[in-house]
């Protein structure tokens, strides 16, 4: 796999991914941009720079050991009985094919067998292989309607309920979504737009030092894999250490009382929808102050988290659509 610190550039992107394993709460990440910008090597090279995980050996729904309260019908067996074992295993990233079906995105129950043998025979889908991981969507705009309904009902209830033939299984099904997709194929629904937390829109690099850093990176890599990625391997470490570190001081970073007002009064200045991206901003501000290792949320964490936050929820006229950037959060916020 392409090592994350190798990539070139598409540094907000980056970070928007980071943020979103250090605070899952954040809702999630739309990257929409042109073809062959790193998105989809960027989502899958996540997983090996986030820090491992506990399970239960065995479990189909990944479940945490340390969580009995959200414990799998099968897991409570095994910790009724005492035969649970805890085993650790990186995070995984799932991606989740355009023609996926019903049935291999929830589970399947096989009547047949629960009415001839009357145990609930359930064959457990996609949502419940990336339980306490990522969920990533490419071409997200083209998924089906239905399927994203599913997928919008699992990610707010952090559960997934199978009904069939009046039998009912429900397991736990916590992940980041993470889409990415081309807006020259289509919009994506709305419904799903305001559901992904971050937006960052990535376009090619115009820097000519990093393109030929791209095309070098690109050509080590394929050339030799194993001596290419050892390279990178203290980077690689120093970004796992960082991202640990700050998913464990984040229950301490607080929000100030002024902070929080300088997030009300932004929303209402770019005129967003709704009160979601309050509570978004000021999740991502402190899982960017975190990550800077600071206990204290400061205002250029909520400058950072409004540029993710707003493109896809504010309305404004189209001049001040096209003039939207850090410098223009900046200079609102410069009059509170």
């Amino acid at each position: 796999m392409f090592p994350f610190s190798a990539i070139v550039g598409q540094e907000l992107m980056k970070e928007a991914l980071i943020l979103n394993a250090i605070n899952p709460e954040i809702g999630g990440v739309l990257v929409p941009g042109q073809k062959g910008t790193g998105k989809s090597v960027t989502v899958r090279a996540l997983s090996e720079i986030l820090p491992d995980i506990k399970v239960v050996e065995g479990c189909r729904f990944n479940c945490d050991p340390d969580d009995e309260e959200h414990f799998c019908d099968e897991c409570k067996v095994k910790k009724e009985s005492n035969k649970m074992v805890t085993v650790i295993r990186p995070i995984k990233v799932v991606d989740l094919p355009l023609n996926i079906t019903e049935d291999r995105l929830v589970g399947s129950i096989d009547i047949e067998k629960v009415l001839s043998q009357g145990v609930k025979a359930y064959e457990p889908g996609i949502l419940a292989d990336v339980h306490r991981g990522i969920l990533y969507v490419d071409e997200i705009n083209l998924l089906d309607d239905y399927i994203v309904d599913i997928l919008l009902d699992s990610a707010a209830m952090g559960m997934v309920n199978v009904e069939r033939e009046g039998i009912s299984i429900n397991h736990p099904a916590k992940f980041i979504i993470i889409g990415s997709m081309n807006p020259e194929e289509g919009e994506l629904r709305p419904q799903l737009l305001d559901r992904l937390a971050l937006q960052v829109e990535v376009t090619g690099i115009q820097e000519i030092t990093q393109r030929i850093e791209i095309v070098n990176n690109r050509e080590g890599f394929t050339d030799d894999p194993v001596t290419f990625r050892a390279q990178f391997e203290g980077k690689q470490q120093e970004l796992r250490e960082r991202i640990k570190k700050a998913k464990e001081i984040l229950p301490d970073v607080t929000t100030s009382p002024n902070i929080l007002e300088e997030i009300a009064r932004l929303c209402v200045d770019f005129n967003v929808d709704g009160h979601r991206a309050d509570i978004i901003i000021e999740r991502t501000a402190r899982a960017a102050a975190a990550y800077d290792g600071r206990l204290d949320v400061t205002r250029q964490d909520v400058e950072k988290a409004a540029l993710m936050a707003f493109p896809h929820r504010m309305r404004l006229p189209p001049s001040e659509m096209e003039e939207f950037g850090s410098e223009m959060i900046q200079r609102v916020m410069d009059a509170y």
